[in-house]
């Protein structure tokens, strides 16, 4: 079992990362990641709401859906379930931290509709996992999210302190080169195998 989730946990940080090798979440990926504090106050909210999204989903499909013939309602479930848990967020972002929240801006709503956070409630169910492997891999697809914006966010202030870029590339051009390189990077580790 913990070779299992171990697996699990290391395979969406490295080889499944949503945002370089699934490209889910993209855009407060470009959005918020232009500095590194942002990037990492958005990387918290997502692990935050990935970890309850997928700890909430998963009894209410396994219990409450699926016994009741209702499975074909998960999406629609599960995007109201995310939108709650990111207006809890919100609240507690606006009364206990407003610097973040005003640095969030309206990527803070986006996550509602981060398909990221979607993809990983739904993967969970196709996946059939435990409520602990369900947990795990919320969990590690937000450290995986982490990584990334994290990544890219100081990638990005490098890029935006040197004057060695050329001018057609300046700003947003370079953004994509960089993203583009990052995620190739990551795809090195889809050849590993864990056995």
């Amino acid at each position: 079992m913990a070779v299992k989730l171990a697996m699990i946990f290391f395979s969406m940080i490295l080889v499944n990362n949503y945002v370089l090798v699934q490209f889910l979440g993209i855009c407060p990926f470009l959005g918020v990641s232009k500095k590194l504090d942002s990037a990492v106050g958005m990387s918290a909210a997502v692990i935050f709401v990935m970890a309850l999204a997928t700890s909430v989903t998963w009894p209410i499909y396994t219990y409450l859906l699926e016994p009741n013939g209702m499975a074909y309602l998960q999406t629609i479930v599960f995007i109201l379930i995310i939108a709650v848990l990111v207006q809890l967020v919100e609240i507690i972002l606006k009364k206990f931290m407003p610097p973040l929240y005003k640095a969030l801006g309206v990527y803070l709503p986006l996550i509602t509709t981060n398909c990221a956070v979607l993809g990983a409630a739904k993967t969970n169910i196709s996946n059939s996992y435990s409520f602990i492997g369900s947990l795990v891999y919320g969990v590690a697809a937000g450290v995986g999210y982490t990584l990334a914006i994290v990544l890219f966010a100081s990638i990005r202030e490098r890029l935006d302190a040197t004057s060695k870029c050329p001018k057609c590339f300046e700003g947003f051009p370079i953004s994509l080169v960089a993203a583009a390189l990052l995620a190739m990077s990551f795809m090195g580790f889809s050849g590993l195998s864990i056995w």
